[in-house]
């Protein structure tokens, strides 16, 4: 049975809720937009619905022909009471014509779905009464207006958030992707030379404790070896956790002086193996980059090693720099007469621990950090076989000139 990553499961969890509310958020606020609107425009209807029935009080001489929407009521002096035409039931308000009439002042109040104005006028008491339905319909238009406008903002809201939660979380994903990277990276490379330091300091105290004396300086050496080698797989992985290739924060590294430091450092080991290994420099002025010259040493480090790994005894290496135009760049070359790569391979090289065609050679870590490191950098690194035999490792960065500002 197949159990989802708990990483991505996080990660969707995390999203979801970024998304979630990020669209109440914007709900609310649409709610609230929409209320304010729909409080503004009733007050405003019925402000012009006050003042229409006001005029219409204070200048209409009968009760003939009101406004649409509208009804005039008149109580003359001796208490006649004249209506417009298909009044609607309930109304006048005759105890408000009756306060008027006995000296009280104007008033304005709402009965049911009519707003009423009564008014003294002359001799006459006056009360018009306004329909509020209008004002009601275009409230019910504004709701279902605001409602759709709800709707789709809550939609674009959603994919929005979504989106944007999407790239909040990125980092994170990329995070927990390299964490858990380096912890595969950590475990795999350093369970077998510590397994085999183990054994050797086993075999170490076995041999002092039965009173060895100079036989044991095959296995000092043997030990130290694998020191070498469990510090180097070491630096590796903090290469890989700090991606060293943040060449933002580097100086100006002039190449040749990293690659004869390189080549000065393999020179015992590529003799022990009666290994050539040479550097040729371009003759027109120093190979500068801009960079961090440890995390490059680096990568000139691991193109030699995998170099003396697959050239055989009488072999040679050659390291080449030179200088590019349009635009400017860093050449360089590690170059040998080994065994090649098997077709297919020339890429798989730089992946992590991938293994070649014929599944017998296995790449490691050191160049699938180099090629991050140099694309860092903002370069490019390329594996290719030579006509001639042998491997062609070529890396292209931008040059810097000599004095640029390197802070």
């Amino acid at each position: 049975m197949n159990h989802p990553d708990p990483d991505r499961v996080l990660l969707r969890r995390a999203r979801r809720t970024l998304a979630i509310r990020n669209a109440v958020a914007i709900a609310l606020i649409l709610l609230f937009v929409g209320a304010v609107a729909l409080l503004v425009v009733e007050r405003e209807e019925r402000t012009a619905l006050a003042a229409s029935i006001r005029q219409t009080a204070a200048t209409e001489e009968d009760v003939v022909d009101p406004p649409a929407g509208s009804w005039i009521f008149r109580l003359d002096a001796a208490g006649r009471l004249t209506a417009t035409a298909d009044a609607p039931a309930g109304l006048p308000d005759r105890a408000a014509l009756d306060r008027v009439r006995a000296g009280g002042p104007a008033e304005q109040a709402r009965q049911g779905e009519y707003l009423l104005i009564t008014r003294r006028r002359g001799t006459a008491i006056v009360q018009v009464a306004g329909s509020l339905a209008v004002e009601h319909a275009e409230t019910r238009r504004l709701l279902a207006a605001l409602g759709a406008a709800e709707l789709l903002g809550l939609a674009a809201a959603a994919l929005a958030g979504w989106l944007l939660a999407g790239r909040a979380v990125g980092p994170l994903g990329d995070a927990l992707a390299r964490q858990r990277r380096f912890v595969a990276d950590a475990s795999h490379e350093l369970r077998t030379p510590i397994a085999q330091l183990h054994t050797r300091a086993q075999l170490l105290d076995r041999d002092l404790r039965a009173g060895a004396g100079a036989e044991l300086a095959p296995d000092v050496r043997r030990l130290l070896a694998g020191t070498r080698q469990l510090g180097e797989i070491v630096e590796d992985l903090l290469l890989s956790t700090h991606l060293a290739g943040r060449a933002g924060n580097g100086t100006e590294v002039d190449l040749g002086v990293v690659a004869d430091g390189v080549a000065g450092g393999f020179r015992e080991r590529a003799r022990a193996q009666d290994i050539e290994l040479e550097v040729r420099a371009d003759p027109e002025g120093p190979s500068i980059a801009y960079g961090r010259e440890a995390a490059l040493r680096r990568v000139l480090t691991a193109l030699v090693d995998n170099a003396l790994s697959h050239t055989r005894p009488g072999g040679h290496i050659r390291i080449e720099l030179d200088r590019l135009d349009g635009p400017a760049r860093v050449q360089l070359v590690v170059r040998d007469d080994g065994t090649g790569f098997a077709p297919g391979d020339a890429e798989r090289v730089f992946d992590r621990f991938a293994r070649g065609h014929d599944d017998h050679r296995r790449f490691g870590l050191g160049l699938a950090l180099a090629r991050e490191v140099v694309t860092g950098h903002g370069g490019t690194i390329e594996a290719a076989n030579a006509p001639e035999g042998g491997a062609v490792l070529t890396i292209r960065l931008p040059a810097a000139e000599p004095g640029a500002s390197g802070s």
